[in-house]
């Protein structure tokens, strides 16, 4: 009889080395998660300077350039981009990159309007639909589903007609057309949270509704309006130079961003940059503000 020995396995270099029974997994993996987590991603970084040299602009635009944004030099007009005019100059001979710049606070301001109309304008319905319910909630829902029904650069439109034209009316038009996306959104928002067991425990110590809404149905319904704000923040910037290209919006030689690409629609061929350059600069915003609102809606819970 021989004997037979039993040879040990030999562990696989791909198989990981099982954890002892009773221990807990290193903390490496999760500190290294918790690093990463704290890294803003490039594209967010590059959106927040975005947004933060426009607002620079709008509020101190004498500190970016030295040019007057109304009046031209006629000899030094349609010229090419350079050092001294970096964006080129218009067919009156006034420096392209301060209109730019001064014009930011047209876009930006009616743009912020838009926001506020809509943001305020549309929670107020959203919490009445969502709080109150039955029929109040299926009025208030119908007529936002109308809203919606309606194209909203159509809608802009029309109450534009009725208002006037200039950047203030522009704006308020665009916030309008945005009303029923924040009234849908916190209306969904409040039922959910209204269904919650901390709501029944505030109205059964006694919270009347009105304190109930303000306290804790409101503080935990908006957080993911934050999010729609600065998407709609963008719409609006694009939507408010759409209106200002068809001449809806602020009069000439106002410096807004969109009456700057239809001031320079005529010199396509000639004069490319007139058209280009402020384009990209509204695409630049538009899209910083979109990269904001989807960091803001993934922190979102």
């Amino acid at each position: 009889m021989t004997a037979v020995t039993a040879t040990p396995p030999v562990a696989s270099p791909a198989t990981e080395p099982q954890q002892p029974e009773g221990t807990q997994p290193s903390a490496a993996p999760k500190a290294a998660r918790k690093r990463r987590s704290r890294v803003a991603p490039v594209g967010l970084v590059l959106a927040i300077i975005v947004l933060a040299v426009a607002i620079a602009w709008a509020f101190v635009p004498s500190l970016f350039t030295g040019y007057d944004p109304l009046t031209g030099v006629p000899a030094e007009k349609l010229q090419a981009p350079s050092l001294a005019h970096p964006f080129g100059t218009d067919s009156i001979g006034r420096d392209l990159l301060a209109r730019v710049i001064y014009g930011s606070v047209h876009s930006l301001t009616g743009a912020l309007i838009a926001v506020l109309v809509g943001l305020v304008v549309g929670t107020t319905l959203g919490v009445i639909a969502g709080a109150l319910g039955g029929i109040v909630d299926d009025i208030v829902m119908r007529i936002v589903d109308v809203l919606l029904s309606i194209p909203s650069l159509l809608l802009s439109l029309s109450i534009i007609i009725l208002l006037g034209f200039g950047t203030v009316n522009a704006a308020i038009a665009v916030g309008v057309a945005s009303i029923a996306a924040f009234a849908r959104l916190v209306r969904s928002e409040v039922v959910k949270v209204r269904a919650s067991d901390y709501i029944e425990a505030a109205y059964g110590s006694g919270g009347t509704t009105v304190h109930v809404l303000i306290r804790h149905v409101l503080p935990n319904s908006l957080t993911s309006v934050f999010a729609l704000a600065a998407l709609q923040f963008g719409t609006a910037i694009l939507a408010i130079s759409t209106l200002g290209f068809l001449g809806y919006g602020a009069p000439p030689p106002t410096p807004e961003w969109g009456l700057l690409i239809a001031e320079g629609r005529n010199y396509v061929a000639t004069a490319w940059w007139l058209t280009t350059l402020p384009g990209l600069i509204v695409v630049a915003v538009v899209v910083s503000a979109n990269r904001l609102s989807s960091a803001l809606a993934r922190r979102t819970p």
